[in-house]
């Protein structure tokens, strides 16, 4: 009897391992997935996505954007509103001088004849210089010296930071490949043939494959593709309600659904020094305390810092991220309009939207540009949509539904001629948000914001990316 009944637990663990085994099937056919039988039909279940390198997760939730103290500035263009951001990835700390570093070794390498491509993405190091101030020093170090490596780039415009987005991107994702591999580096990749995202996925980028390779349903061999789940989203540039919740930190802050402590700040409290035994005393964030006192008396600085401090000074917000105000300030994602938190959506707001398409020729075939970046035909722009007039722009080019033919101009102002009234405000504004070690303490509210024209750039102005997350905002 023993010996029939261990003859049958070793036949019924047989079955189950079986089981386990089996390949999944369809609920819509019975079909099972990833089985040459039935055509290998692809099916990736339980993914869960990885944060790129230097990224935070970010759970995201609803939570009150807007102004948290007195509007001393009387714009009114932060008027308080409820909205819900997804959850998304953001870099723990600004871009340092030795992140933007390597994107300009990269391009002088891949690019090296090409003066008008790598100037275009030089940080303006003569953003320091004052007509009455001896900044010189900081013009000829503060990019390239190595004592500077850790502290944050400046002297970017947001078009620049906007590159360096699209830049990682592709590195980071190159790097995923080669890791799994999938690919080979290759130094000498130039002209067309770079690598980048949307041209691998396209099949455009003529790479050396690595060792391993992905098969089709008839055991061809073939490139990833998105639906791998292999490759990273997009870096980009945190949109003004990513930013301001993710400076806000008010995951520490809550008990269940509660908010127990609204901040001013990305740390509790109204005070700008801390409050621990252990650092009592202490600035919390680099800025200006007064007039002409932008780092205290010799022997007690009051933030360690004259100008600019290391990355990771500081002590991080509850989200882990360091120096959310102070120490620079930070281009977002979206276009400036005073009137932007009243027209918002209340689901991932955000005003800048302009949607494209790739490029295709006669044949029919994509486009690219001469770095190998694919080309894009733009359908919609909706940067002006909602924005307090009945014209919206829905189509290409810049006439709107209008028969008056409006434009942007129409509406704000530009005007060129000397001592005329022109608008600072047009399609090309974007929003810097956070306080730097040039501002008083007023700026260093997440809720605050500034604008400038994107091309523009500030020795107080820097930047850092995000990501999107996909699938569930926090895990099941």
């Amino acid at each position: 009897m023993m010996r029939k009944a261990l003859v049958f637990m070793l036949i019924a663990l047989a079955v189950s391992g079986c089981v386990f085994k089996k390949q999944s099937k369809s609920r819509t056919t019975g079909w099972a997935y990833n089985d040459a039988e039935t055509g290998n039909i692809p099916y990736i279940s339980g993914y869960e996505q990885t944060a790129g390198p230097g990224l935070v997760f970010i759970e995201g939730g609803t939570f009150t954007m807007g102004r948290v103290e007195e509007d001393v500035m009387s714009k009114w263009d932060n008027v308080q509103r409820r909205v819900t951001v997804a959850s998304f990835y953001m870099d723990e700390t600004e871009v340092s001088n030795q992140d933007y570093r390597e994107f300009v070794y990269w391009t002088q390498r891949v690019y090296p004849g090409d003066r008008k491509k790598i100037e275009s993405i030089l940080p303006d190091t003569l953003s320091w210089r004052e007509e009455l101030a001896y900044n010189e020093p900081y013009i000829q170090n503060y990019f390239r010296h190595p004592a500077y490596a850790d502290y944050p780039v400046v002297g970017v415009s947001w078009t620049q930071a906007n590159a360096y987005c699209g830049w990682r991107t592709d590195r980071v994702n190159e790097q995923i490949l080669v890791d799994k591999g999938l690919l080979n580096h290759d130094p000498a990749q130039t002209g067309q043939n770079v690598f980048t995202t949307d041209t691998y996925l396209a099949g455009l980028y003529q790479g050396t494959a690595g060792k391993k390779t992905l098969e089709n349903s008839d055991n061809t061999p073939r490139s990833v593709r998105w639906e791998d789940g292999i490759l990273l989203p997009t870096y980009r540039l945190p949109t003004e309600a990513e930013w301001e919740y993710a400076a806000l930190g008010l995951i520490g802050n809550t008990e269940a659904e509660l908010l127990s402590d609204r901040k001013m700040y990305p740390w509790n409290g109204v005070y700008m020094r801390e409050d621990s035994k252990k650092y009592k005393g202490r600035m919390q964030a680099n800025f200006t305390r007064g007039r002409g006192d932008l780092m205290g008396m010799a022997g007690s600085l009051n933030d360690r810092a004259d100008v600019a401090a290391p990355i990771t000074s500081y002590k991080p917000n509850d989200f882990g991220l360091y120096c959310m105000a102070g120490n620079v300030n930070e281009w977002v994602y979206d276009v400036y309009r005073p009137l932007s938190f009243r027209d918002l959506a209340e689901f991932q707001p955000f005003r800048g939207n302009i949607f494209t398409v790739p490029s295709k020729d006669s044949l029919g075939n994509l486009s690219r540009d001469q770095y190998g970046v694919m080309k894009l035909d733009t359908l919609r722009d909706f940067r002006n949509f909602k924005d307090g007039d009945p014209n919206s722009q829905i189509i290409d080019g810049d006439q709107w539904t209008s028969v008056q033919g409006n434009k942007t101009k129409d509406m704000y102002i530009q005007d060129d001629r000397p001592g005329f009234f022109s608008s600072l405000l047009s399609d090309s504004v974007r929003v810097y948000k956070g306080g730097s070690w040039k501002d008083r303490p007023y700026w260093l509210t997440p809720g605050t914001r500034r604008y400038l024209n994107e091309t523009k750039s500030q020795d107080d102005l820097g930047f850092r990316c995000a990501m999107t997350r996909v699938g569930s905002p926090g895990g099941f």
